[in-house]
C-alpha cells in the first residue's frame, strides 16, 4: 500500500559499486514526446549508460512499458539486461516471453483506432499482446479512449487496464514492473547486490516496493502523488545527470 510522502523528497546519493540499477525509460530515462516513436535519446546517454554497466559489472536494467525490441531499437547499438511491456517480457539469463494476443484484440484495435481518429493527436500503440490508447496532444481524448478500454476489458479474458500519464493499456494482467525486478535480483549479476529504481509513472509504484522492501532505494522522478518513493528527482535532465556522477562513467564520451 503506498503512503502519501513529502513531496520534497531529498536528492538520491550517487550511484555506489554494489547497486543493482533499475531504469524506467520514458519520464525517467528520456523525455516524453508527443508519440512514443518520437522520443529522442540525448547525446552520450549510451555511453553513459555502457560506462555505468560496467562500474556496476552488469547489474543494469531497463525496465519499460515498451517491448524489449523497442528498448533495443532507441538504445542500438547498446543492448543492456530488460524487462518490457510493465514485466512481461525479460531478458537476462533466462528470456521470458509474453503470451500470444487473443483474437478479440485485433477487432479492439481497428474500433479504438476509429475513436483515436476522432481526436487528432490521439494514437493507438500496437504493442503486440497489448494496446497503448494515448492522448498526451489530444487531452479531450482522454475520456473517451477510458471508456472504451473500460467497456472493451471484458472482451479480453486474463487481461488488465494499466493506467498511465496520458495512456491506458489494455494489457495480460500476469506480471509488473515490481515482479520483474524481483525476478532480476534473485539472478546473476543482481544477486545480492542493493537494489535501487528510478521511474516516474504510476507503474513504476510496484517496482518501488520491492526495492523499499528489500532495503533498497526508491526514486520518484517528477511531482507525481502519492508515491511510496523515499529519493526524487524533479525530471530526466536531472536523473541523466545523477547516472553521470558515478566515477568512470564519462569514460568514452565524445569530448
Amino acid at each position: 500500500m503506498n503512503a502519501r510522502r513529502d513531496p520534497s523528497r531529498p536528492r538520491p546519493p550517487a550511484p555506489a559499486d554494489d547497486w543493482a540499477l533499475f531504469l524506467d525509460v520514458d519520464g525517467c530515462l528520456l523525455d516524453f514526446a508527443d508519440a512514443p516513436g518520437a522520443v529522442v535519446v540525448p547525446r552520450d546517454l549510451r555511453a553513459t549508460l555502457a560506462a555505468l554497466a560496467r562500474r556496476l559489472q552488469g547489474a543494469l536494467a531497463l525496465v519499460s512499458g515498451r517491448s524489449i525490441d523497442a528498448i533495443d531499437a532507441l538504445f542500438a547499438p547498446l543492448q543492456l539486461p530488460a524487462a518490457g511491456l510493465h514485466g512481461l517480457e525479460r531478458r537476462n539469463t533466462r528470456l521470458h516471453l509474453p503470451p500470444q494476443a487473443p483474437p478479440a484484440l485485433a477487432a479492439i484495435h481497428a474500433e479504438a483506432t476509429t475513436i483515436a481518429q476522432a481526436y487528432p493527436g490521439a494514437l493507438v500503440e500496437d504493442k503486440g499482446v497489448a494496446l497503448g490508447l494515448h492522448w498526451r496532444t489530444a487531452p479531450g481524448a482522454g475520456d473517451a479512449l477510458r471508456r472504451f478500454a473500460e467497456a472493451a476489458l471484458p472482451r479480453l479474458p486474463g487481461y488488465r487496464l494499466q493506467h498511465g500519464d496520458h495512456v491506458v493499456e489494455l494489457r495480460p494482467a500476469s506480471g509488473d514492473k515490481g515482479s520483474a525486478i524481483r525476478a532480476l535480483l534473485d539472478e546473476p549479476p543482481f544477486r545480492g547486490r542493493v537494489p535501487v529504481f528510478a521511474g516516474d509513472d504510476l507503474t513504476d509504484e510496484s517496482g518501488f516496493a520491492v526495492v523499499n522492501a528489500d532495503g533498497g532505494l526508491s526514486v520518484l522522478v517528477g511531482g507525481r502523488e502519492p508515491s511510496a518513493a523515499h529519493y526524487g528527482l524533479p525530471d530526466p535532465g536531472t536523473v541523466r545527470d545523477w547516472l553521470g556522477a558515478m566515477p568512470g562513467t564519462n569514460e568514452g564520451r565524445p569530448q
